[in-house]
């Protein structure tokens, strides 16, 4: 699969766009004037892969907690903005890595001249964030509602904005709570520019929910080449923001690091306790750096057969199962002990 080309954009220690690595992103939902525990938060985003982290910066106590926290955090930063164009200010000067604002409602063309200015000086990039919920009255009142081409519209006329300020390090969102309207929007718009695109399904829902809708989503644009950075947004533990986005990037073919699981889903022919013998396999391998696909298959018959493109594998029967790699069959283990022989199996890999 071919990525779309865009132009590739510096974000402190990293890039996006371009053949870069296609980046995970996620937000703190801590207070970011609370510094410790948002330090806390984003190392444990950190660990789960995030690569770029975003916080809210609602008032200038919380602008100011960034110098400390950009101070320890070595991935790279971003401070989300709205309205209040002193706090982008303020943030770039205590050391973020990226701006996220809509320039249209940032005070008017004189302030965003100021944050083009200011980011241009330090390198900073800016993401304009389009959401379908803030769409512009005017663009609504064209278009009658919320459309991909008034979505693009409103992304391009921040973009137009900047790019009269001489800025052209810049990042696009155009998120949507509807997943039609946010893949037709990205392809509408990637069709348009040549900036990286961060994608995301806005307001997704609850880890259930949001996860089925940003792999639709996010998934659907990754396989046709659109998207540079992602972020799964989810009502819930932000860690699983992370997971989720790290599994789309594997199942997308963009992410090679890590297991990949696969496991059967059971039938009539099932004779042992596959399902707690999957989570139990999966619970033991979900830090796990190796580059290997595993796979647990309740079918002794037809279970090497299935899985032969697994690393390893295996397979139960009736009281015992098999230990398989590339389909075919190493050893024959009592079912209490499958699961403990396939980690020492991997452990060796």
């Amino acid at each position: 699969m071919t990525r779309r080309g865009t132009r590739k954009i510096r974000i402190k220690d990293i890039y996006v766009g371009g053949d870069s690595k296609i980046a995970v992103q996620s937000m703190t939902n801590t207070d970011t004037r609370d510094v410790e525990a948002t330090l806390h938060q984003i190392r444990a985003l950190m660990v789960a892969g995030c690569d770029i982290i975003r916080c809210a910066v609602p008032d200038m106590e919380a602008a100011e907690a960034l110098k400390e926290i950009t101070r320890q955090i070595p991935i790279p930063v971003v401070a989300d903005i709205h309205f209040d164009y002193r706090l982008a200010l303020k943030s770039i000067e205590n050391g973020i890595s990226k701006l996220r604002i809509n320039p249209g409602n940032i005070g008017g063309n004189d302030k965003v001249r100021l944050l083009a200015d200011a980011c241009k000086e330090k390198g900073i990039p800016i993401r304009i964030g389009v959401n379908s919920g803030s769409l512009e009255k005017d663009i609504l009142a064209k278009y009658g509602r919320v459309t991909p081409e008034g979505l693009v519209e409103s992304a391009m006329r921040h973009v137009e904005l900047l790019e009269s300020h001489n800025f052209h390090d810049i990042i696009i969102s155009i998120k949507s709570s509807d997943v039609m309207t946010m893949m037709n929007s990205y392809r509408l718009l990637s069709d348009t520019v040549d900036y990286p695109l961060h994608l995301g399904v806005t307001e997704a829902g609850t880890p259930w929910r949001g996860t089925i809708k940003s792999s639709i989503g996010i998934g659907g644009l990754l396989s046709e080449g659109i998207g540079d950075t992602i972020r799964v947004s989810l009502t819930g533990d932000s860690i699983d923001e992370i997971k989720v986005g790290r599994e789309i990037l594997k199942a997308t073919g963009h992410l090679k690091e890590g297991i990949e699981f696969v496991s059967c889903p059971t039938c009539g022919r099932t004779q042992i306790d596959l399902i707690g013998i999957a989570n139990q396999v999966e619970e033991a391998l979900k830090d796990s750096k190796k580059n290997i696909k595993v796979a647990v298959m309740g079918c002794v018959v037809n279970g090497p057969g299935e899985a032969r493109e697994a690393d390893i594998g295996i397979a139960g029967g009736n009281g015992v199962g098999l230990i398989f790699k590339k389909g075919l069959i190493i050893k024959k283990v009592k079912e209490e002990e499958l699961v403990d022989a396939l980690l020492e199996e991997i452990d060796k890999m």
